[in-house]
C-alpha cells in the first residue's frame, strides 16, 4: 500500500528449479516491503524478467493508483537490463553488493518460505517433483493469507487490500478431486465425473486445477467436489494404469501464467500475479439449477462432524458408480476462488460454459493447446473477492428424485427409471445447490432431512425433556393454545467461523392473552451506559473479565400461570398426537419467559450473597474483606469480573453448579460487540455486526463516503417519494441503533432517520444508505480503553436550536467522560419548541446533569472516587449565565421547573458549568450534519479510532527503508 511518502516499494527475486522438465524452469518473486505480499511468476527465460517486471508496474499503478518508488535486487544480469528502464520511469533500483545475498534479506527469506512450503505440500501429497511450480504458487497463495507475527498477527492480504481473506475455500494440495465433467461426455450414461488430483487455484478465473492423471488432462473447472482425506499419488504408484517411471517421464501442463493479447507466445508471459483479490470466490448465485436437474446420483450427505471443509453453494452430480471406490462428501466446498487478474484472458475463441480442460501430451504443446474456459463474468481487477455483489442465498437443497420403480425388467436405464426430467440445455453447467455451512433452513421438513440440522432439534428437544418443560395433557375445550415455531441460526466464533448450528422450538408470543396466561412481563437488562463504565472501571484496575452464557436459561425458569402449546413439530407423541403440551417452566418466546429466568438468576445469587445495585438491578456486587466482584447479566449472557482471582474461579464454579452454563472465557465477544484485550487497554468494535449488516443490505461494495448524512440539503417528511414498502428501511434503521454502542459518530444520523419511520421515503432511505456506505469505510472504528485513564467526569452539552425544518423542535446532544473514554451520548430531540437558542442550550445542559448524576452513583456503587465536582461544557454564554444565576428573564419563565434544579447543583457546588467555544464543542457532531473537515476532527476528538490504523502505523515505523 501506499506509505508516508506515496511511494510503492518492492523487492525482487529469481531462482531456478532444480527439477524443471517443464517449459517454465525459472520463477520470479515480487515482494511489497510494506504489506509483505508476494507475486509469483514462472519464467522461460531469465531475460523475460523485463518484461515481465514492466507488465508488472502497469498492472499495479492502474489497481492501487500509486507509483513504485525503489526496487531493491541482487546483481543479476537480468535485473542489470532494468536500470535505464527505471532511470526512465523515475524508480529507485537499489542492488546488494556482490555475494552478500543478506543485503536483500526480505526477498531471500520469503523464497526460503516458499521452497519449504511447496516442498512440504508435495511430500504430504507423495507427488513428484515435476509438480514444484503448482506447489510454489499454492504456497503463494496460502502464505499471503496467512497471519504473521511481523504484521501485528495480520496477513498480507489484509494489509493490501483492506478486508479479511475468506479462508473457507482453501483445500489440501493433491487431495482427491472431482470435476463437473458433464459437457464432455458424449454419451449420456458415461460417468460425469472422473477421480482427480487437486494442483492449486486457477489464477485467471474463478476455479479449481484438477488433474486427471490417467489421461494427463487439466481440468479448470468451478464444480468440484474434494474428498481431503485421499491422496490419489500415495497409491497410485502401485496402480497397473499409472507407473513410477510414468509419471517421473510425465511432464504436467502449464497454465499458472496463461500468454496475454499484449505479448506474443514467444516472449514472456504476463504476470499471473494476484493484483486482485484471486483467493475468496464470490458466492455464485447465477448457477443455481431448475428443480428438473438429475440429483438422483448424489451422494448421501455426511455429518456434520465429517472432516471435509464447508458445504458448497454447489456441487457437481457424480454417479454412485464412479464414486464406489472412493467416498466423497457432500459437504465439501468446491466453489473456486476468484481471478487474480484483469488482464489476463484465454486465448481461446468464447463458448459454452463449461471447464477449461488441456490436452497436454508433450512440453512443447503446452503454449498452444486450445482451451475452453468458463468465466462467471469479466473479471475485475477490484479486490471484491470477500464481498461479492451477489449475496448468499439460504436456499434449501434440491429434493432427491425417488429411486427407480422396480416394475421395469429390461436393462436399458430411462429416465422414466431414475425419476429425471430432461434437462434445459441452458442450464448445462448447472447442478445441485448442496448444503453449507451457512445455509439455514426455512421449514422444519428441510431441517429435519439434514443431519446437522437434525442433530440440532435434537438437542434442543433432549434439553427440553431434561429440564421438564411440559407434560402432554389431553386438550380441553375453550383453552387458549399458543402457537409454536422452530428457529434456526447458526452461532459464529469471534474469527468469523461456524462454532455450532443451533435450533430453538419457541412460543409464538403474540396469541398469548393477557390475565390469562400472563401476568407481569418486566425483565431488567444491563444498560449500554452501565456496560461501557464497568469495562472502563476493570480496565484501568487490571482485573480480569470473563464471559459465559447459559444454556437454554428460559428453560430454566419457573412458571406461575397454566401455559398450553402445541407438541414441538417433528417430534409428535405417535401415541398420544392429540395431547397439548402444559408448560412448568418458561419456554422462549413468552411475554413473561424473560422475568421467570431473572427471578430464576437473581434468587440464586442473592443467596450466595450478591447485593443488587440501586442504579441498575442487572448489576450484582459481591464484597468478601477487600475482595469485590462485578456481575451484569443481559438475559443469558453474562460478564463476570473480580480484583480475586481465587473469588471469581468460585462464582463460576457456584453458577456452573446450578446452572447449565458454557465454559467462561476472557470476554472478546459479547451481545454483537467484538472486545480485544491488549496490555494498554480494550478495544470495542461492531466490525462483525456492521459487515453482516451490509451484506444483508447488498452493499458491502458500496464506494464509502466521509461523513454519515450530508450536509445539505436537510431531509423533511415531505421531501422524496413515499415507499411503496418501508419494512427495510425500518429494519436497517432499527438495525443502525444498536450500532451506534461503540459507534457516537452515527448517532445523530440514526437519530434522525428514525424520525422518519412511520413514513420513508426515497430521500430518507438513500440517506440510511449514505450511512451504510460511511460505515463500508469505517467498519474497523470503535471505542478505546485505555489502562492509564483518570476518574475525572465531564461532559459536553450542545443543542441545534430550531433545527428541524417541519417542526421547529432543537435536537439536544450530549457526551459524559469518564476520564479520557466516553461512557455516555445521547442524540434526540427536545419535547418541546424553544423560544430563543439560550432557551434549547439550557434544556440540553439540564439533561446531561441529570445523567451525570445518576452516573456518579452508579461509581459510587463501583468504589470509584470522583476527586473534582463535574464539569459540563457549554458554548452559549447565555446558557451558562443561566445555569449559576437565579435569574428569572422573561423569555425563561414559562420553562418547568424541573429544568431548574440544575441552579441547585451548581450553587452547592456539585456541578460546575463551564463556557467552551464552539470548535471545542465535542458534542456539535451529535446535533446536525457536518461537511467532512468539522466532523473528521470532532470525532478523533471525541474517541472513535480505528485499530488498523494504529497497527499500520507501528508497521511503517517498523519496515521503513532507513532500516
Amino acid at each position: 500500500m501506499i506509505d508516508n511518502f506515496g511511494v510503492l516499494q518492492r523487492d525482487i527475486e529469481l531462482w531456478r528449479a532444480t527439477t524443471t522438465p517443464t517449459n517454465h524452469p525459472h520463477y520470479l518473486i515480487i515482494v511489497d516491503h510494506f504489506t509483505r505480499y508476494t507475486w509469483f511468476y514462472p519464467l522461460q527465460l531469465k531475460s523475460h524478467v523485463k518484461q515481465t517486471f514492466i507488465l508488472f508496474k502497469e498492472l499495479t499503478e492502474n489497481r492501487f493508483q500509486t507509483r513504485i518508488g525503489t526496487l531493491f535486487s541482487d546483481n543479476g544480469g537480468e535485473f542489470i537490463a532494468l536500470r535505464h528502464y527505471l532511470s526512465s520511469k523515475g524508480i529507485s533500483h537499489l542492488t546488494s553488493p556482490p555475494h552478500t545475498p543478506e543485503h536483500n534479506g526480505l526477498s531471500e527469506r520469503r523464497h526460503r518460505h516458499i521452497v519449504e512450503t511447496g516442498l512440504s505440500l508435495l511430500h504430504q501429497a507423495k507427488m513428484p517433483n515435476t509438480y514444484w511450480s503448482y506447489a510454489f504458487s499454492t504456497a503463494v497463495y496460502l502464505i499471503n493469507r496467512m497471519p504473521t507475527p511481523v504484521l501485528s498477527m495480520n496477513s498480507p492480504y489484509r494489509l493490501l487490500f483492506q478486508q479479511e481473506p475468506n479462508c473457507s475455500k482453501l483445500k489440501i494440495f493433491g487431495c482427491l478431486s472431482f470435476p463437473w465433467l458433464r459437457p464432455y461426455r458424449s454419451h449420456k450414461l458415461e460417468t460425469r465425473s472422473t477421480p482427480c488430483v487437486f494442483l492449486g487455484y486457477s489464477l485467471t478465473q474463478n476455479a479449481y486445477l484438477c488433474l486427471d492423471p490417467t489421461s494427463n488432462r487439466l481440468y479448470v473447472s468451478r464444480h468440484v467436489r474434494f474428498d481431503e482425506q485421499t491422496f490419489p499419488f500415495r497409491s497410485l504408484s502401485s496402480s497397473s494404469a499409472i507407473t513410477a517411471g510414468r509419471i517421473e517421464d510425465w511432464c504436467p501442463p502449464v497454465t499458472l501464467v496463461p500468454l496475454s493479447p499484449l505479448i506474443t507466445s514467444s516472449s514472456v508471459p504476463p504476470p499471473s500475479s494476484e493484483l486482485s483479490p484471486p483467493n475468496d470466490p464470490p458466492n455464485f448465485t447465477d448457477t443455481t439449477p431448475p428443480e428438473n436437474v438429475a440429483t438422483a446420483s448424489l451422494p448421501t450427505p455426511t455429518t456434520a462432524e465429517s472432516n471435509s471443509s464447508a458445504s458448497p453453494e454447489t456441487s457437481p452430480p457424480v454417479s454412485r458408480a464412479d464414486l464406489s471406490h472412493q467416498s466423497v462428501s457432500a459437504n465439501s466446498d468446491h466453489t473456486p476462488p476468484t481471478s487474480s487478474q484483469a488482464q489476463a484472458q484465454s486465448q481461446s475463441p468464447s463458448g459454452p460454459r463449461s471447464p477449461t480442460v488441456f490436452n497436454n501430451h508433450s512440453p512443447q504443446s503446452n503454449s498452444t493447446q486450445s482451451a475452453t474456459t468458463v468465466h462467471d463474468s469479466e473479471t475485475s481487477p477490484s479486490p471484491s473477492s470477500d464481498s461479492s455483489a451477489s449475496s448468499p442465498t439460504n436456499s434449501p437443497p434440491a429434493d432427491v428424485a425417488p429411486p427407480p420403480s422396480l416394475e421395469n425388467a429390461h436393462t436399458m436405464v430411462t429416465r422414466g427409471k431414475t425419476g429425471i426430467r430432461k434437462p434445459n440445455s441452458r442450464y448445462a453447467l448447472s447442478v445441485v445447490n448442496a448444503k453449507r455451512d451457512d445455509w439455514i433452513p426455512t421449514t422444519v421438513a428441510q431441517a429435519l432431512a439434514d443431519p446437522r440440522w437434525r442433530g440440532a432439534m435434537g438437542d434442543e428437544y433432549n434439553s427440553q425433556l431434561r429440564h421438564r418443560t411440559y407434560s402432554l395433557v389431553p386438550a380441553a375445550p375453550n383453552q387458549n393454545i399458543v402457537g409454536t415455531r422452530w428457529i434456526y441460526t447458526i452461532k459464529y466464533a469471534p474469527d468469523g467461523s461456524v462454532r455450532r448450528l443451533k435450533a430453538r422450538f419457541v412460543a409464538k408470543g403474540y396469541s398469548q392473552q393477557p390475565g390469562v396466561d400472563y401476568t407481569e412481563t418486566f425483565s431488567p437488562v444491563i444498560k449500554s451506559t452501565f456496560l461501557r463504565t464497568v469495562l472502563d472501571v476493570t480496565v484501568s484496575r487490571s482485573w480480569p473479565i470473563k464471559q459465559l452464557d447459559v444454556n437454554t436459561a428460559f428453560l430454566q425458569g419457573t412458571l406461575k400461570e397454566e401455559v398450553y402449546i402445541n407438541q414441538p413439530a417433528g417430534f409428535v407423541d405417535p401415541e398420544k398426537p392429540t395431547h397439548v403440551c402444559r408448560l412448568h417452566k418458561a419456554l422462549y418466546g413468552l411475554k413473561q419467559a424473560p422475568r421467570a429466568w431473572y427471578l430464576e438468576l437473581s434468587n440464586f445469587v442473592l443467596s450466595t450473597g450478591f447485593i443488587n445495585s440501586v442504579a441498575d438491578t442487572s448489576l450484582f456486587i459481591l464484597k468478601r474483606d477487600w475482595s469485590l466482584l462485578y456481575m451484569l447479566v443481559y438475559v443469558d449472557d453474562i460478564i463476570v469480573t473480580s480484583n480475586d482471582q481465587r473469588l471469581l474461579d468460585q462464582t463460576l464454579q457456584s453458577l456452573a453448579t446450578r446452572f447449565s452454563v458454557k465454559d467462561p472465557e476472557d470476554l472478546n465477544y459479547f451481545l454483537g460487540i467484538e472486545a480485544h484485550r491488549t496490555p494498554s487497554g480494550l478495544h470495542l468494535t461492531q466490525r462483525r455486526y456492521i459487515l453482516d449488516l451490509l451484506t444483508r443490505c447488498n452493499m458491502l461494495d458500496a464506494k464509502p463516503v466521509t461523513t454519515p448524512m450530508a450536509s445539505t440539503p436537510k431531509l423533511t417528511l415531505g421531501s422524496g417519494i413515499p415507499l411503496t414498502d418501508p419494512t427495510q428501511y425500518r429494519s436497517v434503521v432499527g438495525s443502525l441503533q444498536y450500532l451506534s454502542f461503540t459507534r457516537p459518530d452515527v448517532s445523530y444520523a440514526v437519530n434522525r432517520l428514525s424520525q422518519f419511520m412511520h413514513a420513508p421515503t426515497s430521500d430518507h432511505w438513500q440517506a440510511a444508505k449514505r450511512v451504510l456506505r460511511y460505515l463500508a469505510g469505517t467498519s474497523s472504528h470503535g471505542l478505546f480503553y485505555s489502562k492509564e485513564n483518570p476518574t475525572t467526569l465531564h461532559a459536553y452539552s450542545d443543542a441545534d436550536w430550531g433545527g428541524d425544518r417541519d417542526d421547529y423542535i432543537s435536537t439536544n446532544a450530549y457526551i459524559v467522560y469518564l476520564g479520557k473514554h466516553p461512557i455516555f451520548w445521547s442524540s434526540k430531540k427536545q419535547k418541546g419548541v424553544a423560544r430563543s437558542s439560550t432557551e434549547a442550550e439550557y434544556r440540553s445542559v439540564a439533561n446531561a446533569s441529570a445523567e451525570l448524576r445518576w452516573i456518579c452513583s452508579l461509581l459510587s456503587e463501583l468504589g470509584v472516587q470522583i476527586p473534582a465536582p463535574p464539569v459540563i461544557y457549554c458554548d452559549n454564554v447565555g446558557a451558562t449565565y443561566l445555569c449559576a444565576n437565579p435569574v428569572f428573564h422573561s423569555r425563561m419563565k414559562h420553562l418547568a421547573l424541573d429544568y431548574h434544579f440544575i441552579r441547585n447543583q451548581v450553587a452547592s457546588g456539585i456541578l460546575r458549568v463551564v463556557h467552551v467555544s464552539s470548535k471545542d464543542q465535542l458534542a456539535d457532531a451529535l446535533t446536525k450534519p457536518l461537511t467532512c473537515a468539522p466532523f473528521t476532527d470532532l470525532t478523533s476528538k471525541i474517541g472513535v479510532s480505528c485499530t488498523l490504523s494504529i497497527l499500520r502505523g507501528r508497521i511503517k515505523e517498523s519496515t521503513s527503508p532507513s532500516q
